[in-house]
């Protein structure tokens, strides 16, 4: 295996869905609460990234098996099939990152308190349960939800708990708060995977898989992608009027353009392999105005 196919058999380039709440964490400790713990939060990173590549290797692989017979998804489409790679060899790499991840994770909760081992099972049951079992989360009309929820709110929560752990107190406003900002990064990663569901419509029916797309019918889901980066910019700006960010990120507004230009592009057209990438695109560079402003504001202060 090559390193091109195994970056696209982690699906290296959606990685911001991770990597960048992670980060805003560490600008929102920083800003509420004055800090960091930089080695905790390093064993954080290291072991979300090992499992969020573990469970983007065990999507691909339930989506080859799941594939019904008789389509190109299977031998043309799923890089599994596509490449001919080895199951043994997949299954070996799912079972050791999850492993090696998870011990991590016990360890760093053992050091910082179990609410991260809760916080943390939490995320390994989605994660895993997103593509495997008899009604996988990605296959029903909650894919969206828990994909944006986990990715957007629960990496941002965890970063922000495992900072503060020595002072971080469990109230309705602190999680509130992490909620509102995390929001933006919340929705747009829901499109990443409603972008996604909406190009593979059909592919999706013809596999048993009724997806939320296939529930609201694709020209209601569309009007739903908008909708939800018109809730992400808004919740901006009340984060802001709120207090819970610097006034800085009011220019992650500046990045407007690019992003109406890319839904355009994706209301003109939802074809996988032509405007996919405008989802992927509004996340990286909305997620990645966001680090960047707050970033400034922390400067700034």
């Amino acid at each position: 295996m090559n390193r091109e196919v195994f970056f696209e058999l982690v699906e290296l380039k959606a990685k911001t869905a991770s990597v960048l709440p992670f980060l805003l964490g560490i600008c929102f400790s920083w800003y509420h609460y004055g800090s960091l713990h930089l080695g905790y939060v390093l064993i954080y990173f290291i072991a979300m990234f090992i499992f969020n590549m573990a469970v983007d290797i065990l999507d691909n692989y339930n989506d080859y098996h799941h594939a019904k017979e008789g389509h190109d998804y299977k031998e043309k489409t799923n890089i599994i099939g596509r490449e001919s790679l080895s199951l043994t060899v997949i299954r070996r790499w799912i079972i050791w990152m999850i492993v090696i991840s998870a011990l991590m994770g016990i360890g760093l909760s053992m050091i910082v308190g179990w609410p991260l081992l809760w916080l943390g099972l939490y995320c390994y049951l989605i994660g895993i349960f997103y593509s495997s079992g008899p009604k996988p989360l990605s296959s029903l009309p909650l894919g969206e939800v828990f994909s944006g929820f986990t990715m957007g709110f629960m990496i941002m929560l965890i970063c922000v708990y495992i900072n503060t752990f020595d002072s971080f107190q469990w109230t309705w406003g602190n999680l509130g708060s992490i909620f509102l900002v995390s929001l933006p990064n919340t929705c747009l990663i829901a499109n990443l995977m409603l972008a996604n569901n909406i190009c593979d419509l059909e592919e999706d029916e013809m596999n048993h898989r009724f997806t939320l797309v296939h529930y609201l019918g694709k020209r209601a889901s569309i009007s739903l992608f908008v909708g939800l980066i018109v809730i992400a910019f808004a919740s901006i700006i009340l984060s802001v009027v709120l207090g819970l960010v610097p006034v800085t990120m009011l220019l992650t507004l500046l990045v407007l353009p690019f992003v109406f230009k890319q839904t355009k592009l994706f209301l003109n057209e939802q074809v996988k392999t032509k405007t996919f990438i405008c989802a992927v695109k509004i996340l990286a560079v909305g997620a990645f105005a966001q680090v960047v402003f707050f970033a400034i504001g922390l400067w700034l202060k």
